[in-house]
């Protein structure tokens, strides 16, 4: 067992951590993270579509936050949103200093020339859903991986020490102030003690509570439950996102820049059925909106050959386009549903995708826990309300990423490093040690299975209250259930069934809270849809939730949406 001493550690390394991270070094602290992965296979990998500013003179600063505003269906807090806009144009153009390789206006020999004797392009941008002026900007159909292998390369010449393939086990907390994280080095099986002054967490979302998803398996939100654990509320957790375009059966992400490079939705009948729901914006209204009229498509029997999915059509973008704008899809549809979609259209259905709600911070990342910053999906600023736009989700984590580094940098600042209590890797080492040796008769991936299929099947698109209880009492089940896992035991190194036996763990503590607080919200807004309230209820709803360990119950809290200019209206699109 060994203690490693940082001023700063952040646990995660998609593109919100290692942004925190280089602005933390930059501003002379000693930083390190902490992720289960390397770096460049952290979640942020798997974003395709683009990244939202307003670069273009005919755009304005309003429009892109009254689009957001609106998207969020009310709920985003305006004075943080006004804050994300007004910083995006600066983090698109230092990003592409950083070596971003947007795609640009005018691609080809002429473009390579101008970029060989200097003189960039114009930065290229698409039409995404929600909003009123092509502001997403892109790299092809790939622009997650291209911006994390952009930031990992700027990590590694910034200096940052990373400590990859550690699972992060637990914060490390004294007195009501962080002083670090237990981390497991899944290449030996021993523990470690971090120490810092700050602890930035960045690990993303929890897409894998539900049985069809666009998350990768270790997007099990790690995060949030650890800092449930101590205390610290989560925000807004009834938000769900689920993306329109999951690649059917597998939910695979097929990006929203399909649509916006003017790709059709059809159902079994071959109609472009979302002229019924969103008249003014087709295909390109919001997510939820869309994901909605494809699952009504879907429940009314006019899905594709009487199965659950519809067609995502781009057939007549032709070849040349699908290949220089969208060839990535090509290739997932090939790979994943044996259709090429230069000659097929590709079954699609809804595919759980993004938590809007996570651990409550301020503007700079700081949470309720003193030393405790969080920043990305993780977080909460609520920037996106009850629904993102597509686009805002990696703007989130340069724009926010960026301050929250700065802001733990400025924290630990003249800062003695705190106390840890006594004895807390020898605690840590006895609990992991005792799930090691489990021989109880459940089963890790069973008890996982039921837990994703009831979430999916009763807090999904659609929500109504009996389900949704008898979701949270199969959640709560559940947990009773994991008491007695069974574990083969074995070597500590690279044990996969003890991290996933951990990853387990978080799952099932965020479900429980995401089912409480949706059963609880007795409206419909954004993402959250009930069918036995369907309607918005500004006056007893216009309000975040907040959801709080207290023993081994959850107390909810709530607090009101800031506005600023744009006071709630109806939607309409």
């Amino acid at each position: 067992m060994t203690v490693f001493t940082h001023d700063v550690v952040i646990v995660g390394a998609g593109l919100a951590g290692m942004r925190a991270a280089i602005e933390a070094s930059r501003q002379g602290a000693d930083v390190a993270i902490v992720s289960k992965l390397h770096p460049v296979r952290s979640h942020s990998v798997a974003a395709q579509g683009g990244i939202n500013a307003v670069i273009n003179p005919e755009d304005t600063i309003k429009d892109h936050e009254f689009d957001t505003v609106k998207g969020s269906d009310y709920l985003g807090d305006q004075d943080r949103i006004e804050v994300l806009i007004a910083e995006a144009p600066m983090n698109i153009y230092e990003l592409e200093h950083m070596g971003a390789a947007f795609s640009m206006v005018g691609e080809g020999e002429a473009l390579a020339q101008r970029h060989f004797e200097g003189r960039l392009g114009t930065i290229d941008q698409r039409p995404f859903g929600g909003q009123n002026f092509p502001r997403t900007c892109f790299i092809q159909d790939r622009t997650g991986q291209a911006l994390l292998h952009t930031m990992y390369e700027n990590l590694l010449r910034q200096g940052v020490m990373v400590y990859e393939e550690y699972y992060t086990t637990r914060l490390v907390v004294k007195d009501g102030v962080v002083g670090g994280v237990v981390a497991l080095d899944q290449r030996t099986g021993e523990l470690h003690l971090f120490r810092a002054k700050a602890v930035l967490l960045a690990t993303g979302g929890y897409g894998r509570v539900f049985s069809v998803t666009s998350n990768a398996m270790d997007v099990t939100g790690d995060g949030m439950a650890m800092a449930f654990r101590e205390g610290v509320p989560l925000e807004d957790m009834e938000f769900v996102q689920f993306h329109p375009t999951g690649l059917y059966p597998t939910g695979i992400l097929v990006t929203e820049g399909a649509r916006g490079e003017g790709a059709y939705i059809v159902n079994g009948k071959g109609e472009r059925f979302m002229s019924r729901y969103a008249a003014g914006k087709m295909e390109l209204a919001p997510r939820d909106v869309v994901a909605r009229a494809i699952q009504t498509e879907i429940e009314e029997g006019r899905g594709v050959k009487g199965r659950p999915y519809v067609d995502l059509d781009l057939r007549h973008l032709g070849c040349a386009k699908i290949q220089e704008r969208l060839p990535q899809i090509r290739e997932l549809g090939i790979n994943f549903a044996a259709v090429d979609c230069l000659t097929q259209p590709l079954p699609i259905r809804p595919t759980a995708h993004y938590s809007m709600g996570g651990v409550p911070t301020d503007v700079n990342g700081a949470s309720t826990l003193k030393g405790l910053f969080a920043a990305g999906e993780c977080s909460c600023i609520s920037v996106h309300g009850a629904n993102r736009l597509g686009g805002n989700s990696l703007l989130e984590t340069v724009v926010f990423g960026r301050r929250a580094g700065m802001a733990a940098a400025a924290f630990v600042k003249g800062t003695a490093l705190p106390e840890v209590p006594a004895g807390v890797l020898e605690t840590e080492k006895k609990r992991i040690g005792a799930l090691l040796d489990a021989r109880g008769p459940e089963s890790v991936p069973r008890i996982r299975e039921e837990l994703q299929t009831v979430m999916f099947d009763k807090v999904g698109i659609y929500r109504t209250e009996g389900p949704m209880k008898e979701a949270l009492a199969k959640a709560r089940e559940l947990k009773k259930r994991y008491k007695d896992i069974h574990l083969s035991g074995g070597s500590l190194v690279f044990n996969t069934e003890l991290i996933e036996a951990l990853e387990l763990q978080s799952l099932l503590e965020v479900a429980e809270v995401i089912a409480l607080c949706a059963i609880n919200r007795t409206e419909s807004r954004g993402s959250h849809f009930r069918r036995d309230f369907p309607k918005r209820d500004d006056q007893n709803w216009l309000k975040h939730t907040l959801a709080r360990r207290k023993g081994d119950d959850i107390v909810l809290d709530y607090k009101p949406v800031a506005i600023t200019k744009y006071p709630p209206q109806e939607r309409k699109y």
